[in-house]
């Protein structure tokens, strides 16, 4: 029943030959990876808005002047990424360009940057977007984790279905979002070319002083904008073959669309001075202002919802592939490298989503709070990765080399000034979390390849000296609870294997082992029963006791293994009117550790009920 819940929601397995086939071609992999880059406007023009309206109008006014600051650092990155593509035809995302070129340490320091960017893209696109049909309908404000996570679910069954489903399903908010967007922006520009500008004056604003600080902090918190440029360039073995050339093209694409809808939008909300009611996001005042309350404002929010809620997508897309980067180099679970059933990472698909989920929780699905924590993480990887990038163009000294790293090395100094930026100007609100968590998770990731090296360490072959003498039988020991059919094959296997077999009972009623004795000596006379009581009715600890008694008995190093008589009901559910003895037993006798010298193996012999 489980698995045909779990083909009906995910699909049926598919076989590891068809992976050459769950490719994207360039219009896909435009909407598989480009929805954070392009539904970036609604958070970042949110928060400079936010960032700059305390000041009144004269904050309001340098909207534009940030905005085309943020769109050159823009330009600056994905020419950076683009260059990327061209020396890491393979995938070469922070991690692995930082790793290759600056060393270990700089490359899990960019590979934590990009899990934390990765899961705040998830969490801030999913509330962004719940934020922006609540501005259409208030009542859903209230409500905003509950739609948040709800919208979570389905994004990430979407994922675990397969990548080629993926991208078609997300094609359609992506250009709808383009459609409706691209239009208002285009019947805006044309209203403010007849209309003229519009004027602030009238509107009641703060008065808060325009300081350096002010600028600073709506800069940093606009920087946002550049949040999923790096997927693509991760992401290039997904694209249909010529993989670098089509990817190199989808990115020229998204970033020149990135740029029409940012200026655009931060553009028109400043020449014709919308300001945002309550509960309301800017972009939502801007469509209400052109468009009306109508129909096509409508369009508008649910295509905001829409494409912000698929921009997780790219964080599905990114995190598992960056996490199975590292699991295959043995700073993460090993769980994590492996392909699911249908052919995707679905661990670490997972592994976003409940995190994702919680960060939602944690911070009540409010975007505005889950900004701060952001852009560090993001512009800490373009760093290292335009640093790695002038290393290797370095290196390599092909064509016109001196070129590439140049531009390479003017987007590093860029993206590491933002960096100074955004740490100082958002550190007291939540930036510090960001900042304290990189160094934690490089930790981590050097404790679990330590871990990984001592098991190999333990576990090798090397110096171990040729087995020359045979292995005695071994002693068995059969737990019992009962006399009854499930005992049969248990005891005819036990027997088959050793002639030093006995079988214990732990007793919990006084009088009660006399009976079981009885009914085994008429079914396995030859096979001694030990009666161990149990005063506390524990059945664990006393069988522990009565194996480590025997273990000390026996000093010939002669193995002892546990034959474990277990009945498998018909149904899933009808074991939980079972107490699971059996289990309990497996689970002590495997992580009890021998002291010693002993050893002990389990083995399980099921009876399967009827239905």
């Amino acid at each position: 029943m489980l698995s045909g819940i779990k083909h009906l929601l995910l699909g049926t397995p598919l076989p590891t030959h068809q992976l050459a086939h769950e490719r994207l071609n360039k219009l896909q992999a435009l909407a598989a990876f480009s929805p954070d880059a392009l539904s970036s406007i609604a958070y970042a023009n949110q928060e400079i808005y936010l960032g700059l309206v305390i000041a009144g109008s004269a904050g309001l006014a340098l909207s534009l002047p940030i905005g085309l600051a943020i769109t050159a650092l823009l330009v600056l990155v994905a020419l950076s990424y683009f260059q990327t593509i061209q020396g890491y035809p393979s995938g070469g995302g922070s991690y692995v360009v930082a790793r290759d070129n600056l060393g270990m340490v700089p490359g899990l320091v960019a590979a934590s940057a990009l899990l934390i960017g990765y899961l705040l893209t998830a969490a801030v696109s999913l509330t962004a977007g719940v934020e922006a049909i609540a501005s259409a309908f208030p009542a859903l404000w209230p409500h905003r984790v509950i739609v948040s996570l709800s919208l979570l679910v389905v994004i990430t069954l979407l994922n675990l279905r397969g990548l080629r489903e993926t991208g078609t399903v997300m094609a359609i908010p992506v250009y709808l979002f383009l459609f409706a967007y691209l239009s208002m922006l285009a019947y805006g520009a044309a209203r403010a070319f007849i209309d003229g500008p519009g004027s602030l004056t009238t509107a009641p604003l703060p008065s808060v002083p325009l300081t350096a600080f002010v600028v600073l902090h709506a800069f940093s918190a606009g920087c946002t904008a550049l949040t999923g440029i790096e997927a693509i360039s991760n992401g290039v073995p997904s694209f249909q073959p010529p993989e670098a050339k089509n990817a190199r093209r989808t990115l020229m694409v998204m970033t020149l669309l990135m740029a029409v809808l940012f200026v655009g939008s931060v553009g028109l909300t400043q020449i014709l001075a919308v300001v945002a009611g309550p509960q309301e996001t800017i972009l939502s005042a801007l469509a209400g202002g052109l468009l009306g309350r109508g129909p096509a404002y409508l369009l508008i929010q649910v295509s905001t919802t829409l494409i912000l809620t698929v921009a997780a997508n790219t964080s599905f897309a990114g995190f598992p592939r960056v996490a199975a980067l590292l699991a295959n180099d043995g700073f993460l679970p090993r769980q994590l490298s492996g392909l699911g059933d249908r052919l995707v990472f679905a661990n670490g698909i997972l592994l976003l989503a409940v995190t994702t989920g919680g960060l939602i929780i944690a911070f009540g699905g409010d975007t505005h709070a889950l900004i701060p924590l952001f852009a560090v993480g993001v512009f800490l990887a373009f760093t290292l990765s335009q640093t790695g990038m002038v290393v290797h163009w370095w290196r390599e000294r092909g064509r016109g080399w001196q070129l590439k790293a140049a531009l390479n090395g003017i987007g590093a100094l860029a993206t590491g000034m933002t960096v100074l930026i955004v740490g100082f100007s958002k550190f007291v609100e939540g930036a510090w979390i960001t900042i304290l968590l990189i160094p934690t998770l490089v930790a981590g990731f050097f404790q679990v390849r330590a871990h990984y090296h001592e098991v190999a360490r333990q576990l090798s072959l090397d110096g171990l000296a040729p087995l020359d003498k045979p292995t005695p039988s071994p002693r068995v020991i059969i737990p019992i609870s009962g006399v009854h059919r499930g005992m049969v094959d248990a005891v005819t296997y036990a027997q088959s294997i050793s002639s030093d077999v006995a079988a214990v009972y732990v007793e919990f009623e006084p009088g009660a082992g006399e009976r079981i004795r009885e009914k085994w000596e008429h079914w396995w006379p030859e096979v001694p029963l030990v009666i161990q009581p149990s005063p506390y009715r524990s059945t664990i600890g006393p069988l522990l006791d009565f194996l480590d008694e025997t273990d000390q008995q026996h000093d010939d190093g002669q193995l002892a293994t546990v034959v474990l008589p277990e009945f498998v009901p018909a149904r899933w559910w009808h074991g939980l009117l079972h107490n699971q003895t059996a289990w309990l037993i497996k689970t002590a006798l495997l992580y009890r550790r021998r002291h010693l010298g002993f050893q002990r193996a389990i083995i399980d012999v099921p009876h399967h009920l009827q239905r």
